[in-house]
């Protein structure tokens, strides 16, 4: 069974802070419940369970990559505004640019689509979504990518949050890839993800 998010928090934290003590020393302070409730509002969509516990442990990491190999994990603020966003460039009605690329158990998918929950970004416009679209891979993690539309990868720790959190634990505690990626530290004390 896959832990929880709260349990694999819980692991990422003991990790970072005798590793990676300044990527440690970003993680924000929990987010206030108003803060998700209002970003639940703001995009007219509530927040997976998983998610709500992400964000109740750390608001975010404010630009340090704690996901391999380069997401930082958004705040309930910045959620609801790089949806907003996205919503806005794709088209206020856009769900999807043709029927064949809003199909919810495909491995890609449109440009944006608003029943999908941005939680994590790489600084140059591309984030890693929650597809809350209807179907059997509900929950799935895509990486929607501001130039080529959104993928989702088969590999398991793409398969939903909770399984995100608990590879990227995994890794971080044997050092052993996860995928492509193998976690290293800086000189300065920073997280960091080597792509093989």
């Amino acid at each position: 069974m896959t832990p929880t998010v709260t349990e694999s928090w819980a692991r990422i934290e003991t990790w970072l802070a005798a590793h990676a003590p300044v990527t440690f020393a970003a993680l924000a302070p929990p987010a206030a419940p108003g803060a998700i409730a209002a970003a639940e509002e703001a995009i007219g969509l509530a927040f997976p369970e998983p998610l709500k516990e992400s964000l109740l442990r750390h608001n975010g990491s404010d630009h340090s990559d704690v996901l391999p190999p380069f997401w930082s994990l958004l705040s309930a603020g910045e959620i609801a505004r790089t949806w907003k966003r996205k919503v806005e460039i794709h088209g206020e009605d856009g769900d999807g640019d043709e029927d064949e690329e809003d199909d919810p158990e495909s491995d890609f998918g449109p440009w944006w689509h608003r029943a999908w929950i941005p939680f994590a970004a790489d600084g140059c416009g591309d984030d890693l979504v929650i597809d809350l679209r209807p179907g059997s891979r509900t929950g799935r993690i895509g990486e929607a990518d501001h130039e080529q539309g959104c993928h989702f990868g088969r590999f398991p720790m793409w398969a939903s949050l909770p399984a995100l959190f608990d590879a990227t634990a995994t890794s971080l505690e044997t050092g052993e890839p996860v995928g492509d990626y193998d976690p290293l530290v800086t000189e300065d004390g920073e997280l960091d993800w080597y792509i093989g």
